[in-house]
């Protein structure tokens, strides 16, 4: 058992080095100046309910600093619906631009969100989508940096060639989160900022580019998602952004990672929904990347060490990995977080971060123990990404 946890903590300090690798290069990258490509741009958002700061949220994508045209197209199930309310605001704030509001009342399959955007697809007037969830925050200049990435390469040499075959179909974007109260929030809002993200970028670096995408920003071409089956192949995946990029990739484009960070709100769980939020991305996860998901056992290097000095019986060895381990996480979250994220939070509770881990460890290891999640209140199966309600007994 002493050697076992060694190894894993020895490893886990190695997965640290490498997203600290990783997140430099993005760094690095990321100074490029932006291309000169300003297409014409519909926004597609699928609404549910209205939730604190969206309607900030909205105001943000309202205040682009864009060269091209773009419109804002918001989708309901319901006029009913609170969220009508804060669109009508909207209009009313920003009379000069093209602000449409749709009712989307047919439930095409399991999931809603994705039901609501194949009929508000239909309204869009442009050829390159952007897509995100409500609660998403963006700077004034976000159009700008994601259309930038559909720009045509222009290289010289065949290596450069061979690497720019393949248009861009599909732009994402990292994100940051914004806790709300609880500490639960605030636990999730570590891990967005300070491991997902890393892993995000060690996966680009590792795989030669991003194979997936993630729902803080899908900006895609018409004619990609169109080859690679529409969203109405989506209408009943839970991880619809991971699959779209995933299918899109398939298709023969490739997937850029935008130079711009968005923000996403956190809600002000309990611990009973932070948990329950938690397991269905860990086992969505597991699902759509079997492999991917055991190879998280490397990313838990402070909990390994944790372990590993129970087991060593605080051996002098087994402190010493402790403490480098530490050390390496908090360079970690703190070149990741706030170097590549720009989360000023980070660093006034990165003193949260070892229990934070730990936590998470504890719920990666239960992400093996079934495959059924909670999602908006109901409890389903996942299988091969696909959703299927579990009735209660």
């Amino acid at each position: 058992m002493e050697i076992a946890t060694s190894a894993l903590a020895v490893a886990g300090m190695g997965y640290f080095c490498a997203s600290l690798l990783a997140a430099r290069r993005f760094l690095r990258e990321r100074r490029a100046p932006l291309a000169e490509f300003a297409p014409g741009v519909s926004v597609l958002k699928s609404l549910k309910g209205f939730d604190p700061g969206m309607l900030d949220a909205f105001r943000s994508h309202c205040r682009q600093k864009y060269a091209g045209e773009f419109e804002l197209l918001f989708g309901v199930a319901s006029l009913d619906d609170p969220a009508v309310a804060a669109v009508h605001q909207l209009q009313s704030e920003f009379p000069q631009l093209a602000i449409q509001l749709v009712e989307c009342p047919e439930r095409l399959g399991t999931n809603g969100k994705v039901s609501t955007l194949v009929q508000l697809a239909k309204h869009a007037r442009y050829d390159y989508w952007l897509i995100n969830d409500s609660d998403i925050t963006v700077s004034a200049h976000y159009f700008s940096g994601v259309m930038s990435c559909f720009a045509p390469a222009e290289s010289s040499g065949a290596e450069a060639r061979i690497l720019h075959d393949a248009p861009v179909g599909l732009v994402t974007a990292l994100y940051r989160g914004r806790a709300h109260g609880s500490l639960a929030s605030r636990f999730e809002a570590l891990g967005i900022a300070t491991d997902f993200q890393a892993g995000v970028l060690l996966s680009k670096w590792i795989e030669g580019g991003l194979h997936y995408g993630l729902g803080s920003t899908l900006a895609v071409r018409r004619e990609a998602l169109e080859k690679a089956g529409g969203l109405m192949g989506l209408v009943d995946q839970l991880a619809d952004d991971y699959e779209m990029g995933a299918r899109i990739d398939r298709a023969g484009y490739r997937v850029a990672l935008s130079a711009e960070a968005v923000e996403t709100a956190v809600p002000d769980y309990d611990w009973r929904g932070f948990t329950d939020h938690q397991l269905r991305w860990l086992r969505t996860v597991r699902d759509a990347r079997p492999a991917g998901y055991v190879g998280l056992i490397f990313t838990h290097g402070l909990g390994w060490a944790v372990v590993n000095v129970i087991a060593s019986g605080l051996s002098p060895l087994s402190l010493w990995l402790l403490a480098l381990s530490f050390f390496l996480r908090q360079a970690q979250a703190l070149t990741v977080g706030a170097a590549v994220l720009g989360d000023r939070e980070v660093l006034p509770f990165l003193w949260l971060l070892p229990f934070r881990d730990l936590v998470a460890f504890g719920l990666w290891a239960a992400g093996f123990a079934g495959n059924t999640i909670v999602w908006r209140g109901q409890r389903f199966a996942l299988k091969k990404g696909q959703l299927i309600k579990v009735e209660r007994g």
